[in-house]
C-alpha cells in the first residue's frame, strides 16, 4: 500500500492511499504535534502488526467506518492514542513501562485485549516517528512524502 501525505495551509494535512488494486481514498489528517496523525497510525502499524486504520482502508474498507467496527483494530487505536499522547506531553522520553501500562488500562477501559507490546517495541515506534518527524520537518507547504506499508 502507497501513502502520500502532503502538506497543507490550515489545519489539515492530507493522505492519499493507493490500495494493490489502484483504487485511491483520500483522508483528511489532523495536523497534531510533529506528524499528522495517519502518520502515527503508519508508525503504529508498521511495527505492531496488528490491522488498525490504514490496514483497515488498504483490505478495502471505506473510510465511513465508526470506532469499534472491527474488534481487532481496537488495540491499534488505543496504542496510537497512547504514542501520540507520549509525544505530546513527554516528547516521546516517557519511562516505558508507565507507557504499557497505560496503553493497558486505556484497552481494559474499554474492554477489549492489548496487544503484546514490548519496550523494544515501542522504542521501534518512537525511532520511526522521530524519523518521520524529520522527514515531515523538511515537506514544503503543498509538498509530499511518500511511504509504502507492507
Amino acid at each position: 500500500m502507497r501513502l502520500l501525505f502532503t502538506r497543507l495551509p490550515g489545519k489539515m494535512d492530507r493522505l492519499t492511499i493507493t490500495r494493490a488494486d489502484g483504487s485511491t481514498a483520500r483522508v483528511d489528517c489532523p495536523k497534531q504535534g510533529m506528524i499528522p496523525h495517519d502518520m502515527v497510525h503508519y508508525a503504529v502499524e508498521k511495527h505492531a502488526m496488528s490491522g488498525g486504520f490504514l490496514t483497515r482502508v488498504a483490505s478495502g474498507e471505506g473510510l465511513g467506518f465508526t470506532e469499534g467496527a472491527a474488534e481487532s483494530a481496537e488495540p491499534v487505536e488505543r496504542l496510537v492514542e497512547a504514542m501520540q499522547a507520549d509525544t505530546w506531553s513527554n516528547a516521546g522520553r516517557s519511562n516505558v513501562d508507565e507507557l504499557i501500562a497505560l496503553y493497558r488500562l486505556s484497552c481494559d477501559a474499554r474492554g477489549h485485549a492489548a496487544l503484546t507490546v514490548t519496550a523494544d517495541d515501542i522504542a521501534a515506534i518512537r525511532a520511526e516517528m522521530a524519523g518521520l518527524a524529520a522527514r515531515w520537518a523538511a515537506v514544503p507547504l503543498h509538498g509530499t512524502l511518500e511511504l509504502e506499508l507492507p
